[in-house]
């Protein structure tokens, strides 16, 4: 069985090749901007005691949605794109209040913590991988970034939470 990584990076290529052929605005690949990267490490800062809201504020609002444009409008190259985009830059933060929090543990809690983030690893995989397997079609890729974007969010929230604990 392929990884749900092999899988998305082997659906991400096919669009990426339909997007040459629609034009080459929508078959390109790019980073956050440092704009982007700023907003969400903002939001997450002020919403770092309110997890709910934190989500409901920063999770979509400020990069993948104006990214996008209008989602009803735009390719789903471009969608995926976007989420992408924000998946990348929750990701980077998920790895940074991970390494935080890990400063702030003993070695005890540190095999928890190690522990607990490889079971969320295998949560995260499997929840966005069932996108693929439930709806079988060109609309699960869209929804699989998606939910890579929105779990990376929640968890990398989370952790900055247990680092201020």
């Amino acid at each position: 069985m392929k990884s749900p990584l092999y899988l998305l990076i082997a659906a991400l290529i096919g669009i990426a090749a339909l997007g040459l052929a629609a034009g080459p605005s929508e078959a390109q690949t790019r980073k956050p901007t440092t704009k982007e990267i700023a907003a969400l490490r903002d939001c997450a800062t002020k919403y770092a005691d309110n997890l709910d809201e934190g989500e409901r504020q920063c999770l979509f609002n400020l990069v993948a949605e104006p990214c996008m444009g209008k989602p009803e409008e735009a390719q789903k190259s471009v969608v995926v794109e976007c989420y992408l985009v924000e998946n990348s830059i929750w990701d980077g933060l998920l790895n940074e209040n991970y390494k935080s929090l890990l400063e702030t543990l003993d070695d005890g809690q540190s095999a928890k913590a190690r522990a607990m983030q490889r079971a969320w690893t295998a949560y995260r995989d499997t929840t966005c991988q069932f996108y693929d397997d439930k709806i079988q079609g060109s609309m699960s890729i869209t929804m699989h970034a998606a939910c890579m974007a929105r779990e990376s969010a929640r968890r990398a929230m989370l952790l900055k939470f247990f680092r201020q604990l």
